[in-house]
């Protein structure tokens, strides 16, 4: 049997293109207003990018283009995010002296505590985990602490941050596409005990997200709203994983989602710790508690049991004594967490003998207090 064709998207830009700019007179993919189009299955959806003072004027016409767009073959779900321009802030002006140049600080990022955030609705706790770095396992940690939350019994949900390398979908083994409800708030997959949300749900397969700051913060805002809970069952926790960095989804994630805790990911080396350092400074100036440290790759435990520390030991455990929060945990690397993530079956809750997944259980105990 032959699979359904999906929407053709030269069909669908031509459709686009009927539906008016009230600025430009043209139509919307002429303008260049189709931004970040999706075609999954038959699932369509785009970002209408505005500025804030159009806002209003622009919303029939977002309102037009999902009617079109779900009057087409082939489409079941059809999705048009009305979202409005961030001015770029001006470039930053290196300050020049006989004997060194700086940058100066972007007075427009400049952090302070985010009386305006707030939690989703239903959400008990929302606990973030960052790190400065790359490839310091943030992913593995976050989700083996959600893995590990769930197995204690707690209601959990996950939101994979990361706009341009989302893994949760890959860590998690889940395949799909979610649904919207009546509100048309997305309705997170599950899987494992967790409820996850992730824009790897919604891009294709494999693909690039080639998006801009505003675009790719307006992505964040929509899967940070999704149907966590209901009043009856409320979420007891909320994992986020966010990206590496201190840049716009980290700043769009404080600004707008009030955060119980951060845990900073690091590995032992130095190089990593410096910018687990930037991740927890960041983090302070909003107002956002650190809950701790956690030391991923900490060890390797041979043959006969002994621990042979591959990236340097104790740097992990000084830094959290110099930030004055505890060490969490200290997650060795072990064959059977790499099998698990590359499977989709979070260690901890197919093996929670092992010493990583043991390492995970009394984080999500710590955490859970």
């Amino acid at each position: 049997m032959s699979e359904a064709v999906g929407p053709d998207r030269t069909a669908i830009l031509n459709a686009l293109d009927e539906v008016r700019d009230p600025k430009s007179g043209q139509g919307l993919t002429s303008a260049g207003l189709v931004r970040g189009l999706v075609i999954r299955g038959g699932r369509v959806a785009f970002m209408l990018e505005v500025s804030p003072a159009d806002i209003e004027a622009y919303r029939p016409v977002r309102d037009q283009a999902e009617e079109v767009l779900a009057h087409m073959d082939g489409v079941e779900v059809a999705q048009v995010v009305l979202t409005t321009e961030i001015q770029a802030p001006s470039a930053p002006q290196l300050k020049v002296s006989p004997r060194r140049a700086r940058v100066a600080e972007d007075p427009q990022a400049r952090l302070h505590p985010m009386v305006d955030a707030e939690k989703p609705a239903h959400v008990k706790r929302v606990i973030a985990v960052a790190s400065g770095k790359g490839g310091v396992g943030k992913s593995t940690v976050s989700v083996n602490l959600a893995a590990a939350l769930a197995k204690l019994g707690k209601r959990v949900g996950l939101l994979d941050a990361d706009i341009y390398g989302p893994s949760a979908p890959t860590m998690l083994g889940i395949d799909g596409e979610p649904t919207f409800d009546e509100h048309k708030r997305l309705n997170p997959m599950e899987a494992w005990g967790i409820k996850v949300m992730s824009i790897g749900f919604i891009v294709e397969p494999g693909t690039a997200n080639i998006w801009r700051g505003p675009m790719a913060s307006s992505a964040l805002r929509s899967l940070m709203n999704a149907n966590w809970g209901t009043e009856a069952e409320p979420l007891d926790v909320l994992v986020i994983d966010l990206p590496p960095g201190t840049g716009d989804i980290q700043l769009t994630l404080v600004q707008k989602l009030k955060l119980d805790g951060v845990v900073v990911v690091s590995t032992p080396q130095e190089i990593a710790l410096i910018d687990a350092r930037r991740a927890a400074q960041m983090f302070d100036k909003t107002g956002a508690p650190i809950l701790g440290v956690v030391e991923n790759m900490a060890y390797f435990a041979d043959s006969s049991g002994v621990k042979v520390p591959i990236f340097g030991s104790g740097g992990a455990r000084a830094e959290a004594e110099r930030l004055g929060v505890p060490l969490l945990a200290e997650i060795p690397i072990e064959v059977p967490l790499r099998e698990a993530c590359d499977q989709g079956r979070p260690l901890v809750a197919v093996n929670d003998r092992s010493a990583a997944a043991q390492a995970f259980l009394d984080l999500a105990r710590r955490i859970a207090l």
